[in-house]
């Protein structure tokens, strides 16, 4: 649920209340004749009334994170608390949480559990607990912005929390700010082999004759189907008409009688004026992409010598995990961004979000946890290692910097800098500006998933054979 809509049903009660008790409720409304000329009196619609965790919410939003703590050592000591999230890592950090409670109150403990849901069941798993009146998951971490608006917002299964800290580090308030609390951005990049002649300078190259791609297929991750959805919007379908601009007659050639073919469709679809050039690479991409499982599979792929010519879109901060041998290597592979003279998009952002379960077990603990997450740097340590993964906190994100040193290629243990032109992370405001990353937007993509997501369904994808 927005917080303006939370901050204004919230003060609309208080209103009424007033208002009752000056006794307002006992005046009997008296009808207008018909040709008085008058409109009849409009009735106000009732106020949502905010639930017993969007209350806890609201207070706890006007609380730092060490008045967080506190509440949280009252509520959870020598209790358990389970999370559950599409990333591990929550298990990593949860501990962590703890011996930070644990330096205000030596005494506290309180035992955890995380899950990882497999194959996207995390969304059944929210809704089949969100039917008891209490739940067994005090919040969650979670990805697919779209899944998130249609079927745990729009539903009232999970609630914003905006910690003040975090707020303050970004210059908002909780209740101006809009939208879901981010603990990170990650992205997917394109990046291809080195080891032959073929470059890659725009990308429309990707949907060129006879390219296959590396991807994970969009029915395994649906986060890249918000991908393809993204492309749609009016400000990307921009950018793919800009980098088409940019091709030679040649090329331009090769890919306008299918620009051309999807006019019609754009104009069905009720897409803005450059959304031909959108559904254009989209058919060519899903009809060309060699469908993957998994990006760790694609990262060992493409970083072997013998892959020449090959490339993928995959999660950036795969090459962190790269073991250098004689004929494995970072130094085999080009993020395609950076070569100079790249043109179009050079990947996909999207986010983990955070959120209290509405019918949270532990609502105060699980807000002191996501504020831990997002306004410290320990807590943000169980993701602070991999490039291309940007926490939303800019004073959290500056302070992970200056520990790991992403945009040098990272540090040995030693000390010393290890050079890997590929690693060297140009960083979230680079590639949300000069590298076009296509970002997530949640709205968006439940605005469209029916209409272009119907569409892409009815395209054929590749088959490697």
């Amino acid at each position: 649920m927005k917080k303006r809509f939370l901050a204004f049903a919230l003060t609309l009660a208080m209103m009424m209340t007033l208002l009752a008790g000056c006794g307002g409720g006992g005046t009997e409304q008296t009808q207008q004749p018909a040709d008085s000329g008058e409109e009849p009196p409009k009735t106000e619609e009732p106020a949502t009334e905010l639930t017993a965790t969007q209350k806890i919410i609201a207070e706890a939003e006007g609380m730092t994170l060490e008045e967080l703590a506190q509440k949280a050592i009252e509520e959870s000591n020598g209790k358990t608390f389970l999370g559950v999230g599409n990333s591990s890592r929550g298990k990593s950090a949860l501990p962590l949480f703890i011996e930070y409670l644990q330096t205000i109150d030596p005494s506290y403990n309180m035992e955890f559990e995380w899950q990882q849901p497999k194959n996207n069941k995390i969304f059944d798993q929210l809704t089949a607990d969100s039917l008891k009146d209490t739940g067994t998951y005090a919040m969650t971490l979670i990805q697919d912005g779209n899944q998130i608006e249609s079927k745990m917002v729009q539903t009232g299964i999970l609630d914003t929390f905006i910690p003040k800290d975090w707020a303050d580090a970004n210059g908002t308030t909780a209740d101006d700010y809009e939208g879901y609390l981010p603990l990170q951005t990650l992205n997917k990049v394109f990046m291809y082999n080195n080891t032959g002649s073929k470059t890659y300078d725009n990308c429309w190259d990707f949907v060129a004759e006879g390219e296959h791609g590396l991807y994970m297929d969009i029915d395994s991750e649906i986060v890249g189907k918000n991908f393809l959805y993204m492309l749609t919007e009016d400000t990307y379908a921009g950018w793919l008409k800009e980098a088409f601009e940019a091709l030679s007659a040649d090329e331009q050639a090769y890919f306008q009688p299918t620009i051309n073919a999807m006019e019609s469709e754009a104009a069905d679809l009720g897409l803005g004026a450059d959304g031909k050039y959108a559904l254009a690479w989209i058919k060519l991409w899903v009809e060309s992409y060699n469908a993957q499982t998994d990006d760790g599979p694609i990262c060992n792929t493409l970083v072997d010598k013998s892959a020449t010519d090959q490339f993928g879109l995959l999660v950036y901060s795969k090459l962190r995990s790269v073991e250098e041998s004689s004929s494995v290597s970072v130094n085999n592979i080009n993020v395609a961004a950076y070569d100079d003279g790249y043109t179009g998009i050079g990947g996909f952002g999207y986010c983990h979000y955070l959120f209290v379960t509405d019918n949270s077990p532990l609502p105060w603990t699980a807000c002191a946890f996501i504020a831990y997450m997002t306004c410290t740097t320990d807590g943000f340590s169980a993701w602070g290692k991999d490039m291309g993964g940007y926490s939303s906190n800019p004073t959290v994100a500056a302070e992970n910097e200056e520990i790991y040193h992403h945009q040098t290629g990272g540090m040995a243990e030693d000390g010393t800098t290890v050079e890997f032109a590929a690693k060297n992370d140009a960083g979230y405001d680079w590639w949300t500006t000069d590298g076009k990353l296509v970002l997530e937007d949640p709205e968006y993509c439940a605005s469209v998933a029916f209409t272009v997501g119907s569409w892409i369904e009815m395209l054929t994808k590749y088959s490697a054979g």
